[in-house]
């Protein structure tokens, strides 16, 4: 696949200038987004390869801003008059205003991934071998094992952002995945334990021996302890988070409240508290697309804008929101790198990258010891959030009694519920052992998805409604 974003189309970069330049008469903003891919998935179930899919798109999606207001059109017709009736539909929302064109956004100054075929490299065949040797690798480590899945997945996007200044963007985004699963079976109960990695870089570092058995190992691992778990005790309890991917919980009852629309528009439980303390001293939270690799990260957004490290929280207080160029012109403040589209198909939107909460200061092993009588949640499946307020949700699928400060038998069936703003509050200890997770975020926002990534440290957070059957 060409790395030239105007290669799949019958239109050049002065076609495109030509059509912007009619389009965006009095716009604010606006650009038109070029999009070329090529996805991969394989998954081996049951002992024999399942799912085999190979999928490739083009197209483009032009957008005018006009005040609050703004006109998207999109297309897979390659051609130069698809190209210009898109710019007659993006121009209707002009309705006689009239405004300044934005300058562009300044340059990126760092690539954070390199361009690896992940589709050709490895190929079919050696991806399809991989899958049928992690299965007979689990099949093989235990005799409870009944059930084996496992998958890949792989794309490469080559972009193109062109403005009406003749400035043109290009980039070419690589994204890998691996995950497996196991289930176990014992005396007639059976349970379940997956694992997963992945990123934006070659395959090499996830499906080397020694990466994809560890991750069949864990999965094997998380299996055999639900097979010992017990009910979860319901109520309100003092709940430890371990590092690392818990973050997702952070993600969604907090940082979709910190995304600018939410806020330009008072919608979230955080508009208007610039300043103002929102989270207990020592909680620090930042987004931050620029960590070279990462599933959440990119060189620069989908508008241009070069990806930065966001201060949203600094020792408990809110210093800003994660803003597209639209939402941040409106709000008079500067554009953070957060304009993000699932495709051509999409209109940007303020989203996360890689929302992080740093470290603090205590040992991970002291925190766990001060809980007197709590729960460890150790990592969580999927869960439910209300994105303005903040209320959640979320089913641990590895957790943990803690009595007298030590680890005893493994839940069941535990939920976490509670609200975000006040989730932060409550947090009492914050762990030194920083974790980003493993790479395998997808983040839901008004029916498009995105890769992102999440990291925390462990965590004390003292009261929170756990949901069980005890």
């Amino acid at each position: 696949m060409t790395t030239d974003p105007f290669s799949a189309f019958e239109f050049d970069a002065d076609d495109a200038g030509r059509v912007l330049d009619e389009a965006l008469i009095g716009a604010d903003d606006g650009e038109l987004f070029l999009e070329t891919s090529a996805s991969e998935s394989l998954a081996f179930d049951d002992g024999r390869l399942k799912v085999a899919n190979f999928d490739a798109e083009r197209g483009f999606g032009l957008r005018g801003v006009f005040g609050e207001a703004s006109g998207f059109a999109h297309s897979s017709d390659p051609t130069l008059a698809a190209l210009k009736r898109a710019g007659e539909t993006a121009s209707a929302a002009r309705q006689g205003r009239d405004a300044v064109m934005a300058p562009s956004p300044s340059r990126a100054n760092q690539t954070l991934y390199k361009d690896v075929d992940v589709i050709a490299q490895p190929g079919f065949e050696a991806k399809s071998a991989l899958l049928a040797e992690i299965d007979a690798y689990c099949r093989a480590s235990d005799p409870e094992v009944v059930q084996v899945s496992a998958s890949v997945s792989a794309s490469r996007r080559v972009i193109g952002i062109v403005r009406t200044s003749g400035d043109v963007r290009t980039e070419v985004r690589p994204l890998v995945r691996v995950n497996v699963s196991v289930t176990c079976e014992r005396n007639g109960r059976r349970e379940t334990g997956s694992a997963g990695a992945g990123g934006r870089a070659a395959f090499d570092q996830w499906i080397a021996p020694g990466a994809w058995k560890n991750l069949a190992d864990e999965a094997l691992r998380v299996a055999k302890v639900n097979l010992e778990a017990v009910d979860a005790p319901a109520g309100e309890w003092q709940v430890v988070l371990g590092p690392g991917w818990p973050a997702i919980l952070l993600h969604e009852a907090v940082g979709h409240g910190l995304e600018g629309d939410f806020n330009r528009k008072g919608s979230s439980a955080f508009s208007g508290k610039v300043g103002q303390q929102v989270a207990s001293k020592g909680v620090t939270v930042v987004d931050d697309g620029t960590i070279p690799d990462r599933r959440g990260s990119l060189s620069f957004d989908d508008e241009g804008t070069p990806t930065g490290r966001t201060v949203l929280i600094e020792d408990g207080v809110l210093k800003g929101y994660m803003q597209d160029r639209q939402n941040a012109r409106l709000m008079g403040v500067e554009p953070t790198g957060n304009g993000r589209r699932e495709s051509y198909a999409h209109p940007p939107m303020p989203r996360m990258t890689n929302t992080i909460m740093e470290a603090g200061d205590a040992d991970p092993g002291e925190i766990l010891e001060s809980l007197k009588d709590g729960v460890y949640a150790k990592n969580f499946g999927g869960g439910q959030v209300d994105i303005t307020s903040g209320k959640f949700v979320f089913r641990c699928t590895e957790a943990y009694r803690v009595r007298d400060g030590k680890i005893c038998e493994p839940i069941k069936g535990a939920t976490l519920i509670g609200d975000g703003p006040t989730a932060l509050t409550k947090i009492s200890m914050i762990g030194n052992d920083l974790e980003l997770d493993p790479g395998v975020g997808t983040c839901g926002k008004a029916g498009q998805g995105v890769p992102v990534g999440v990291g925390q440290p462990t965590l004390r957070i003292d009261g929170l409604t756990v949901g069980g059957a005890g």
